[in-house]
């Protein structure tokens, strides 16, 4: 996965006293259980944020392949997990042309 990643990182959940997953454990299961449910490979990570509940992840996805690719549908969709790394929810939050720069 490429793409730039904004991260911030605690080192205890909540202060429950359970260790919370490091970033880039974080990163690989937000990825790996949205290509499951989806039924699709991410392209990217495009954020990364710990949370009180644990991690939101923007994970980006091609959903509709195209030729040429410019002309491919991305989505970002935001993927939710608990400290250990479980999906708790997931939401599509934009939907773009894989040409398309933000403004």
């Amino acid at each position: 996965m490429t793409g730039g990643i904004m991260a911030t990182t605690d080192d205890k959940d909540g202060g429950n006293g359970q260790e919370r997953l490091d970033v880039s454990t974080a990163i690989r299961r937000a990825a790996a259980q949205l290509a499951e449910l989806l039924q699709r490979e991410p392209s990217s990570v495009s954020s990364l944020k710990a949370t009180d509940q644990g991690w939101s992840v923007d994970v980006e996805v091609v959903e509709i392949e195209k030729i040429p690719d410019t002309a491919s549908v991305m989505a970002t969709y935001r993927v939710s997990l608990d400290p250990q790394g479980q999906l708790v929810g997931y939401e599509r939050t934009r939907r773009y042309a894989r040409g398309q720069i933000d403004r």
